[in-house]
């Protein structure tokens, strides 16, 4: 007997740290990219943003910070005819480095609120529905005045885990879901992003990958309709599948912060196609990027 065909309800670009800035010709690669997606003979009809889209706001000052927002703004006008649904990363937070000079604190973009207001958004967590699947953003980013060098970790507050939790719950069995976040829950990327074995035992930060991933696969173990969970912010690619759940880490638009390739890995982005079966098939794209010198 034929089998009906896999019946596709929704193709996605998944495009993580775009670094965009000034320099090295990032606004061009970046356009690059857009064009790249939209020409595809089989183009997406959405973009997941996973986060930090300008090149860091941590430590800049206030002449920095709006240049790089309104650069990225611009090409996304200019470029972009999709839809976007964005995440926050950590270098989209203004003035939060432990290196920040000369910011108050007090500022009325300060942190997470300029991330909202250059993705405009209201919150920094979220979930909507696309094409019968459920999507779920996260904020990976959990600031700590004792994270001296990064200063901050990969956790979900209380808050939003609540949110989770209550979120899954009341998910449809039958509804499949992704999760979006910028710092991998799970990935293998971390071990490599930095000489973590040199002390003789693998010692991965807790700025490169959720600290509390177990708690997390925990939970998605109730839910066995949590499907994919895509991230980025190691700048590499990998996939790690357990307990039922894909974890996809999708490289970096700027690959080597518009330097070339990062530890081989080119700059790309992930084209994700999603079926009405609850599966998935994922490919990295490497968009053809060739590094500037300025």
């Amino acid at each position: 007997m034929p089998t009906s065909p896999r019946q596709r309800l929704l193709r996605l670009a998944h495009i993580t740290d775009v670094h965009v800035q000034p320099e090295r010709g990032a606004a061009e690669g970046f356009a690059a990219c857009l064009r790249h997606i939209q020409s595809l003979p089989d183009p997406p009809t959405l973009i997941l943003n996973g986060g930090d889209a300008v090149m860091d706001v941590s430590a800049a000052d206030a002449a920095r910070a709006a240049a790089l927002g309104d650069l990225w703004r611009s090409v996304l006008r200019a470029e972009c005819s999709l839809p976007i649904e964005h995440c926050l990363g950590n270098h989209d937070f203004w003035g939060t480095h432990p290196k920040s000079t000369g910011l108050t604190g007090r500022e009325p973009l300060w942190g997470k609120a300029w991330a909202l207001d250059l993705f405009g958004l209201d919150r920094r967590y979220r979930a909507f529905d696309r094409a019968g699947w459920r999507f779920i953003l996260l904020d990976s980013t959990f600031h700590l005045a004792s994270c001296k060098v990064h200063g901050y970790t990969a956790k979900l507050d209380d808050e939003q885990f609540a949110w989770l939790e209550s979120t899954l719950a009341a998910t449809p069995a039958g509804m499949p879901i992704v999760v979006l976040s910028h710092i991998p829950i799970i990935t293998v990327t971390a071990y490599f992003d930095g000489d973590n074995e040199s002390t003789g035992d693998w010692a991965v930060p807790g700025a490169w990958m959720h600290i509390d991933a177990r708690r997390i696969k925990d939970l998605f173990r109730k839910h066995p309709n949590v499907k994919l969970c895509l991230s980025g912010h190691i700048h590499l690619a990998d996939r790690v599948d357990y307990e039922g759940v894909t974890y996809l880490c999708n490289g970096a638009v700027c690959g080597s912060w518009w330097k070339g390739p990062y530890q081989g890995c080119p700059a790309g982005y992930g084209l994700i196609d999603l079926y009405a079966d609850g599966g998935f098939e994922h490919r990295y794209v490497d968009y053809g990027w060739t590094a500037r010198e300025t």
